[in-house]
């Protein structure tokens, strides 16, 4: 166990040194009436939620394929009722969507990183954790891999699920429409902490949470046409389709990286839909038996 918690330390130092945009370069404000702010020259943004709105920001570009990367700091002290996301989504009644979420709790208690995969507007594939850290003291780097035969959920650099292209098995995947980076900070408190139990406590409020480092090493979508950068398919045919490859495009677990994410879901998933058999009583969907 020594050597996955120094391997994901490790991890962690390379995620955070990996090159951050610039928000208002790459960035706009969608939503909250000023309550998201441009920070540090472009280098970061904050969000914040009061009792009357919470606040949001979207990439410029739309993507189809990348990794994407995000570092957080969480909103602190009690977060109760809070939802904090960074997710990519298309648009439609039959979107994609690729989901991090976290949800807030009251001081002392972690927070929730909920995850999720929609593909042809369908998701109900949520998988939810405990970090093993306080993600609200200090930025980390919340990832994901997209490439047409994964995706790829990282933590600092560790994964902590990969969901597959299952096509041939009948499970839809998302590798037609393009997406757009989306974040937001918002009130939640009729659901999102202890089913609804526990609501905001206002008088913390504002609350805020910070962003900064986003990269987009993507194919960005324009004109009906996916334009990826300068040596992608280069790098993927060097790593060849080897596990671990450096190339995103087709990046897979290498057998380490597959052990780290196995461990991280003993230790610290708490919710998994492929176990959730009362909520799938004709059976759980097709992928959860599928590696």
């Amino acid at each position: 166990m020594r050597s996955f918690a120094l391997a994901i330390a490790m991890a962690a130092c390379l995620a955070v040194a990996s090159h951050a945009g610039n928000f208002y370069q790459d960035t706009e404000m969608t939503w909250g009436d000023g309550r998201g702010k441009v920070v540090d020259g472009g280098r970061g943004l904050d969000l914040t939620l009061d009792r009357t709105s919470g606040s949001g920001f979207q990439s410029k570009s739309e993507y189809l394929f990348g990794k994407i990367d995000m570092q957080i700091k969480l909103v602190p002290g009690n977060s109760a009722g809070t939802v904090t996301t960074f997710y990519l989504s298309s648009q439609g009644t039959t979107h994609d969507e690729i989901d991090f979420e976290f949800l807030g709790n009251v001081t002392g208690e972690p927070y929730t990183l909920h995850t999720n995969v929609f593909t042809q507007g369908q998701g109900q594939r949520e998988q939810q954790f405990r970090l093993w850290f306080d993600p609200t003291t200090a930025y980390h780097t919340y990832s994901i891999v997209w490439n047409p035969q994964h995706v790829i959920f990282a933590v600092d650099g560790t994964p902590i699920r990969d969901f597959k292209n299952h096509e041939a098995r009948g499970v839809a995947f998302p590798k037609t429409q393009p997406m757009r980076l989306y974040a937001s900070l918002w009130n939640a408190d009729d659901w999102a902490t202890q089913g609804g139990r526990v609501k905001a406590d206002w008088s913390h409020a504002p609350f805020v949470a910070s962003f900064r480092g986003f990269s987009a090493d993507a194919c960005v979508w324009a004109d009906g046409k996916q334009q990826c950068p300068v040596g992608t398919m280069e790098a993927a045919a060097v790593a060849g389709g080897r596990r671990g490859g450096r190339s995103w495009w087709n990046q897979q677990l290498s057998d380490m990286s597959y052990r780290r994410m196995r461990w991280v879901q003993r230790k610290f998933m708490i919710y998994n839909y492929c176990n959730d058999a009362k909520r799938f009583p004709q059976g759980v969907p097709a992928e959860c038996h599928l590696r």
